[in-house]
């Protein structure tokens, strides 16, 4: 194998191999049983004597640092003692520092660890998921006419994904676009970069829900805007609550984010006319919508959009696998030209064989019968979290009703903040993770209650993790 030794101002050649050959076993950059260079080949690339080389490997090999094989070469050791586990660092800290903005933002550990009972949100059944019909794409869409090209795609995604998902949010969402409206991203945290890329500068004014999704708000204040918590009650955002000098709204209407409220028809009106006269955007977040169980469908913000003010965001993450890492967007053509260079800029595109693989498999029906078959599994999944709230969490909880998506909220009837946060980790430490609906706050009053995702957990354990979680109250 390649390995890089440096001999720069070095004097005794053969000690400095073996040092940093050392080095590097000790500190795991080379494994037991992998391939060191041959004397003459890496004698060659650093302009030294092979016989400097060999002293090198015969101490090496004399240490019990390597061993060689006739006719085959030198290897590392097997039986090495390592200096620890972790890969070696830098050893100088340096003196750059980043912005202090990134000091107030935490890195992301929600779904590192996985628990026995998790009811955590933003978590879909991966095991629903159609694995072989998924692996019979793959290879499809590398042999496929438009891969072999195999270069740089156009920023906007593959033209084939665009319109397939055009297609899509038309049908099921009645969202009117064209393919040239959609823009495909990494996910919808990517999509809301771009959008804030675009339309924010440093101190402008962004509202957002109270509670709301956290990861927008931290996409918001990385670009240096000004974030401004607005409250939510039962019929969604109180657009009366939102004050002067906004130019962003960010909102998830169809099933606000943690409550579950829709946005009613006529907050939604008044949003739209409050944007026109505001002059400012919208972006509407419709994250989980495609699961609905009850109800007719909740009628997006864009489809009553008639100024192009609102940016519609969605993702697969929920409906398909996180580890896809795909999103889009659509946007009104006075935007377009800015967000591909912004996309552009971040990252290029996003891969293009999984954007194939996904058109076809929206285009051929799998899609659609994914989600009638997980839409089946969740309205199950819900039924059961609201049926034992209902019996078991009588005097502690008072559920919100939502009729869509992978989580419920429920309101504490006496408990505080404090109270919740005690409960909530006796129940980690029993296996059982639930977030605290306090932890969604965009300002200071924190709302107190749960956040109970039923994604990530089998049907069949539900029942059993919320009582155990209803022990807890009682500790």
């Amino acid at each position: 194998m390649e390995f890089h030794v440096s001999l720069i101002d070095r004097k005794n050649l053969s000690g400095e191999i073996y040092r940093q050959i050392r080095g590097a076993i000790l500190d795991g950059r080379l494994r037991p049983k992998d391939a060191l260079p041959s004397t003459r080949d890496l004698a060659r690339a650093l302009s030294v004597s092979r016989t400097t080389v060999m002293v090198a490997f015969d101490r090496l090999a004399g240490e019990g640092f390597a061993f060689s094989r006739r006719g085959a070469g030198t290897f590392v050791s097997e039986h090495v003692a390592r200096r620890g586990n972790q890969p070696p660092t830098l050893k100088v800290e340096g003196a750059l520092r980043a912005r202090r903005v990134w000091e107030s933002i935490p890195l992301p550990s929600a779904f590192v660890r996985r628990a026995e009972y998790d009811f955590r949100t933003g978590l879909p059944d991966t095991s629903l998921f159609p694995y072989e019909r998924w692996r019979r794409l793959m290879p499809s869409a590398r042999d496929s006419d438009d891969s072999r090209f195999g270069g740089y795609d156009g920023p906007a995604g593959h033209p084939a994904l665009r319109a397939a998902i055009a297609r899509h949010i038309g049908t099921s969402r009645g969202v009117e676009a064209s393919a040239d409206d959609v823009i495909v991203t990494n996910g919808t945290q990517q999509a809301i970069d771009v959008i804030a890329r675009v339309l924010l500068a440093p101190g402008d004014r962004v509202a957002v829900e109270d509670p709301g999704y956290a990861p927008a708000r931290r996409v918001f204040k990385s670009h240096g805007a000004r974030i401004v918590g607005v409250p939510v009650d039962g019929n969604g955002l109180v657009v009366d609550a939102l004050p002067n000098n906004i130019r962003l709204v960010y909102v998830t209407p169809s099933h606000q984010y943690p409550l579950g409220v829709p946005l009613s028809l006529p907050r939604r009106r008044q949003l739209l006319s409050w944007a026109e006269r505001n002059r400012a955007a919208i972006i509407e977040d419709d994250y989980d919508t495609e699961f609905r169980f009850d109800g007719r469908p909740i009628e997006p913000l864009r489809t009553l959009d008639t100024t192009g003010r609102v940016i519609y965001v969605g993702s697969f993450s929920k409906t398909l696998l996180p580890a896809l890492r795909m999103g889009f967007m659509t946007t009104p053509a006075s935007l377009r030209a800015a967000v591909h260079t912004a996309k552009a800029v971040m990252d290029w595109h996003t891969s293009t064989l999984p954007q194939i693989a996904l058109a076809r498999f929206i285009d051929d029906g799998s899609f659609a019968r994914h989600i009638r078959r997980a839409g089946r599994v969740y309205r199950e999944r819900h039924a059961v979290v609201v049926d034992t709230l209902a019996r078991r969490f009588t005097e502690q909880l008072e559920l919100v009703p939502s009729a869509a998506g992978l989580h419920v909220a429920a309101l504490a009837r006496n408990a505080s903040v404090e109270r919740i946060a005690e409960v909530l980790g006796r129940a980690s430490d029993a296996g059982i993770e639930v977030q605290a609906l306090a932890s969604f706050a965009a300002g200071r009053r924190a709302r107190v209650g749960l956040v109970i995702g039923y994604g990530g957990i089998a049907t069949t354990r539900i029942e059993e993790g919320l009582r155990r979680l209803r022990r807890c109250f009682d500790a």
